[in-house]
């Protein structure tokens, strides 16, 4: 059995949409009246959106009701998918935690509550009868102020034992004018001994290459090959690894076709480059990780040989994965040494 590592999933697009539908039916009734039969929601939630800020929108559908009360209900059915479905040995689980507090509250109270949230996930995602390995990556907000970004990564900085890095999300497109902003974030998450990934050329509007020094992995990047390829040599230099997610390309209107992210995946194995396949929204998309996997085989965009690259690779550039080896050299390592099944440590 292949075990996996999803190194970029969204909390608020994790949900898949029967439990989101079903969520609705008992507890709001606007939804509810909305979407009476489920394979109208199931339409709505996850066909594709013309731009990735219309895309965006969905996250806010779930954000509303993921809250101090849900998220354990929420968390416990992603883990239950995950480890019966995926065959998830490792999951980094990704979100704004300000954005889980009550909007009726002032900034600063919001803030306060933050910690809350992260314990409150942290605890969610040890399921004794699940046993993944599960981390937390805290994500700045393009839309959200200075004030709330930095109290996100000296949060983060505070609660290590449930996360392991910080993120900047929101839309790529809405960074331009805060450069320096996001910048000093960084340098600052540095300073504090975090690790660090961010959201970046995704799309054609968010190649900002004065962030990529601050980054030990790039969130989606398929931007850098397609239009950059110049830049692969260094981002194989600082051994950063590409968070490709392949349906979200299609349900953005990033790309027209998957066979478009071939040149992704040659371009990178050619100059050295480390890709982990990741879902992003596995929820939103109806889209399980070894799926993705499978579509790009299929589909003749990666062999073999750069599936198992890729695999192995998602759980060498793991923020948390707390062993040398992925799962599958333990478990050859086994066959090989005839050693006791139970002196292996298989999550």
């Amino acid at each position: 059995m292949a075990l996996y590592a999803d190194l970029h999933r969204h909390l608020g697009g994790s949900v898949v949409p029967r439990i989101l539908w079903r969520y609705f039916k008992r507890h709001d009734e606007e939804m509810a009246q909305r979407f009476p039969e489920y394979p109208g929601f199931e339409e709505f939630y996850t066909r594709e959106r013309n731009t990735l800020d219309e895309y965006l929108e969905l996250h806010t559908l779930v954000e509303k009701v993921q809250t101090e009360q849900t998220l354990p209900y929420f968390i416990y059915r992603l883990i239950r998918g995950a480890y019966i479905f995926e065959n998830l040995a490792y999951l980094e689980l990704r979100y704004t935690p300000y954005l889980r507090t009550p909007d009726h509250l002032s900034q600063s109270e919001r803030i306060d509550q933050m910690a809350q949230i992260v314990e409150i996930v942290g605890k969610a995602t040890q399921v004794e009868e699940y046993p993944l390995i599960i981390s937390q990556i805290l994500c700045m907000h393009s839309r959200l102020p200075y004030e709330v970004n930095k109290a996100i990564v000296d949060l983060a900085a505070s609660m290590k034992d449930y996360v392991c890095a910080i993120d900047v999300a929101g839309g790529d497109s809405h960074y331009g004018e805060r450069l320096e902003e996001f910048i000093g974030l960084y340098k600052y998450a540095h300073s504090l001994g975090l690790k660090t990934t961010g959201h970046l050329y995704e799309t054609p509007d968010g190649c900002y290459q004065e962030l990529l020094p601050y980054l030990m992995r790039i969130g989606h990047g398929i931007q850098i090959p397609l239009k950059y390829p110049e830049l692969l040599p260094k981002v194989a230099q600082l051994n950063q690894c590409l968070e490709v997610c392949p349906t979200t390309y299609l349900k953005t209107g990033t790309l027209e076709d998957l066979k478009q992210l071939k040149l992704v995946f040659d371009r990178c194995f050619e100059a050295g480059v480390d890709i982990a396949i990741c879902t992003d929204n596995a929820g939103l998309h109806n889209v399980r990780l070894p799926f993705e996997y499978e579509n790009l085989l299929t589909q003749d965009i990666i062999d073999f040989r750069q599936l198992q690259a890729c695999q192995d690779a998602a759980f060498r550039h793991a923020f948390a994965w707390p062993y040398k080896e992925p799962p599958a050299s333990l478990l050859i390592g086994l066959f090989k040494d005839n050693s006791p099944q139970e002196e292996l440590l298989v999550v």
